[in-house]
């Protein structure tokens, strides 16, 4: 059971309603917004940062999702773990390319961008402090300047909303091998679900 209740969705704020598509929403793909609902103003602000990143990407979907999964392993977020968003599967994620993150540097279906990227995403998630000027100029090899921005910024929106949800603890309709607490889990090795976005 989530450690933070859910409103249930007829409670929800209608505009926040209206904005994340609830309605017409699986509760997996409702997420933890049915727990940040309980504070509609700033969920509201959390839905406009997340359609800001979807709106105004720079960067390819499969990146993004590969920095997402990676990020969510570190984080141990089970719900992250367990989707996978059909914008990036039709970019050209496939399970055999999540697969590549359980040794990304060694991966011979990982480009060198691509590396350098969830290198940046694993220097951030773990020891921030150890990223230096040749952390960016190795991202600057492959990415422009607004690129590397967005990188950022969509990692500190991974990292800090994937450890809200991994103490809020929802994992209760996740596949069942995403339940077992008992074990550190990864995006590469178990059954998911594929959402819209």
């Amino acid at each position: 059971m989530s450690r933070i209740a859910k409103l249930p969705l007829e409670l929800w704020d209608p505009e926040l309603r209206a904005m994340t598509h609830a309605d017409s929403g699986t509760p997996l793909e409702q997420g933890l917004m049915r727990m940040m609902a309980q504070a509609p103003g700033i969920a509201k602000g959390v839905t406009g940062l997340g359609a800001a990143f979807k709106q105004n990407r720079g960067l390819p979907e499969k990146l993004v999702e590969l920095v997402r999964l990676r990020i969510a392993f570190h984080n141990q977020c089970r719900s992250c773990m367990a989707i996978r968003y059909q914008s990036a599967v039709a970019d050209g994620l496939s399970e055999d390319l999540v697969c590549s993150l359980e040794k990304p540097h060694e991966s011979p279906d990982l480009t060198a961008a691509e590396k350098a990227a969830l290198g940046y995403a694993d220097k951030f998630a773990n020891d921030h402090l150890s990223i230096t000027e040749a952390t960016f100029d190795d991202l600057r090899r492959y990415y422009s300047e607004p690129q590397i921005v967005e990188l950022g910024m969509w990692m500190a929106f991974c990292v800090g909303f994937g450890r809200l949800g991994a103490t809020w603890d929802m994992i209760e309709e996740l596949p069942e091998s995403f339940q077992d607490k008992s074990r550190v889990l990864t995006p590469w090795r178990e059954t998911v679900v594929q959402v819209r976005g």
